[in-house]
């Protein structure tokens, strides 16, 4: 199929951009990669009177690892709104300061959609399946949108509304998305489940683990895709408690979160399905972040033990 009729424009700065998005207000959409938008457009499932492409905004094409985050609170990983996934997943500062970004990145569709496709496009696409919205929620990141009235910050646990809806109004432009580093010793890890390597995920789950000097857990939170409709964040310390990393019970965080969690049933997977996926990858991937902090290296494909430091 084809798109309906659209105008297509090519502003040359953020704000001659913004003046059209206010302008045209509900009529336009934002072209960036262009890798979930153009597919909706083809197959007619969106229908935008206008196109804004930001595509030439060398100003938004930017990953940077700061000592100082945006907001002041601490060191982060910034994303501008024309940097592709590819940019983000190759970039060593982000990959040093922020290693999760690298780990679910490398799950987001085939390289040829990263080296087209925007972080920060993925994550007001809003789409529950997406890595990059529970990575920012998981996090608790945030995004900036810019208007005609100035710039405003969204916290993650307010940004995503619901199931290909975030809290970016008409009007506003998304110019950038703030990975804060977590603080401390923590570890991090990414795994899912899908059909086919690339493909959405039945079920996927980001972790973070932080533990003090004496190797206790003094952290643990976990971030799912694909079984709400919206990212979802749990903290699981409770389950886990307060005991040495090495000898935590995971599984129980795992228990936890299947029993919280209440996916629904679709043709790729049935809710209890998705319940016992989210049980064993929580485990895992929680394991794999514990070593993470703890510097030992793992796979993060299988959440194994690849070497003993």
């Amino acid at each position: 199929m084809k798109p309906s009729p659209f105008t297509y424009h090519r502003p040359g700065t953020t704000e001659a951009a913004v003046g059209l998005l206010t302008e045209l207000g509900t009529d336009a959409k934002v072209l960036a990669g262009g890798q979930s938008l153009v597919p909706l457009l083809n197959m007619r499932l969106a229908a935008p009177p206008h196109l804004v492409d930001i595509n030439q905004l060398q100003e938004l094409n930017y990953v940077r690892a700061t000592g100082t985050s945006p907001d002041g609170a601490g060191p982060a990983v910034v994303v501008g709104a024309a940097a592709r996934h590819a940019d983000v997943e190759r970039d060593p500062a982000a990959h040093q300061a922020l290693p999760l970004l690298r780990r679910a990145l490398r799950h987001v569709a085939h390289p040829t959609i990263r080296n087209r496709g925007t972080t920060v496009g993925s994550i007001v696409h809003a789409d529950p399946a997406g890595e990059m919205t529970a990575v920012l929620a998981l996090l608790d990141g945030s995004v900036e949108l810019r208007s005609a009235n100035g710039s405003r910050r969204v916290g993650a646990a307010d940004f995503f509304v619901g199931p290909l809806e975030s809290a970016a109004e008409p009007g506003e432009l998304a110019v950038s998305a703030t990975f804060p580093v977590p603080p401390g010793q923590t570890g991090t890890a990414w795994l899912e489940v899908a059909r086919r390597h690339g493909d959405y995920a039945v079920c996927g789950v980001g972790a973070l683990v932080t533990v003090d000097a004496d190797h206790r857990v003094v952290g643990a939170r976990a971030a799912y895709i694909s079984v709400d409709t919206t990212p979802v964040v749990l903290d699981l310390l409770d389950a886990v408690g307060t005991g040495p990393a090495d000898t935590a019970d995971w599984s129980a965080a795992g228990r936890l979160a299947a029993s919280t969690l209440r996916p629904d049933a679709d043709i790729h997977a049935t809710a209890e399905y998705r319940r016992h996926l989210a049980a064993v990858l929580t485990g895992r991937a929680l394991t794999a972040a514990a070593l993470d902090a703890r510097g030992r290296g793992v796979n993060h494909h299988t959440g194994e033990t690849e070497e003993t430091a």
